[in-house]
């Protein structure tokens, strides 16, 4: 079992957290970035050349049965379910194949209207809850995987 995070867009709050979690729980860390990123820790760093969705690619293909992903991309969590041990959005939300569904048309709808030159919102600034929440559930993962 091991802790991949999608590091690229991976607020400081949910990188610490599984910084922490990992060291607590014994699992190996992985942060995964491009070449644009620079990272150090005690954990692992794999870094790829930049390129879209280079990031996603490197971890799909080295994702295995029982990890944990930790992404903020939809199409990279819909992908994962199905081999990872569980995938999470660094504000907490643990993607289940119930709520991938609707994420995936929300994203759609979002890319269609800005392709009709209309203006979405961003998302909202995260929070110390959203720490909070991020931590909560990851613990939740790392218990049910590690039983």
């Amino acid at each position: 079992m091991r802790i991949i995070v999608d590091a690229d867009a991976c607020p400081k709050g949910a990188k610490k957290a599984c910084e922490e979690q990992a060291a607590r729980y014994g699992v190996d860390l992985v942060m995964v970035v491009d070449e644009a990123h620079e990272l150090s820790g005690d954990f692992e760093v794999v870094q790829v050349g930049q390129g879209n969705d280079s990031v996603d690619y490197r971890i799909t293909t080295m994702c295995e049965p029982g990890d944990i992903v930790v992404t903020q991309d939809y199409g990279l969590a819909s992908i994962l379910l199905e081999r990872a041990g569980g995938v999470i959005h660094p504000k907490g939300m643990i993607y289940n194949i119930f709520n991938i569904e609707s994420l995936m048309f929300q994203r759609h709808m979002g890319q269609k209207a800005r392709k009709a030159g209309k203006r979405t919102k961003g998302p909202k600034k995260r929070t110390t809850e959203d720490d909070r929440e991020f931590e909560r559930n990851l613990i939740s993962l790392l218990e049910r995987i590690k039983k």
